[in-house]
């Protein structure tokens, strides 16, 4: 008998396992639907917008920049994001649009023109995502806000119109 607890002579045996799922069968679908179920419908923002862009608030087409932290504590204190908001006459960042805006807008319209959004564009043959997106913030035409949060919780929106580039 052997030291290593398998019970064979040779003492190179290994523990036998026992299967108690069933062959695999790939016409089985991965999770069997339940007809008694509820069926869930599908929310207007999963569909052509990436959720994560979204505020909690459920605003549309408003991309976050800035000090998102600060704007985040400054929500608990309880002022609510409406009284936040500095006016436009009124705001103090610059007119420049930065490197990171600009690739979180031009990734945001590419995903969104993927999911078949409107073109706002003439496509002229294109048919990449992201080289439309290029197109249309050349253009001035992309349909979303750059909101730039400042340290104290107040933030600016700026139009993708509105930024130089």
């Amino acid at each position: 008998m052997s030291d290593d607890g398998y019970g064979g002579d040779d003492g190179g045996g290994s523990p036998v396992y026992e299967n108690d799922e069933g062959d695999y069968d790939p016409q089985e679908p991965d999770d069997p639907i339940d007809p008694d179920e509820e069926t869930h419908e599908v929310d207007d923002i999963a569909v052509g917008q990436n959720p994560d862009q979204l505020l909690t608030t459920g605003e549309r087409s408003v991309v976050e920049s800035g000090d998102v932290d600060a704007a985040a504590a400054s929500k608990v204190k309880g002022k609510t994001p409406k009284n936040k908001q500095i006016p436009k006459d009124e705001r103090t960042t610059t007119p420049y649009m930065t490197k990171y805006e600009r690739a979180r807008i031009l990734g945001t319209r590419a995903l969104q023109i993927s999911m078949n959004a409107p073109v706002l564009v003439d496509l002229e043959g294109e048919t990449d995502p992201l080289q439309i997106a290029i197109k249309e913030l050349r253009q001035k035409k992309i349909p979303l806000i750059v909101r730039r949060y400042m340290p104290d919780g107040f933030y600016e929106d700026w139009s993708c119109e509105e930024l130089l580039q």
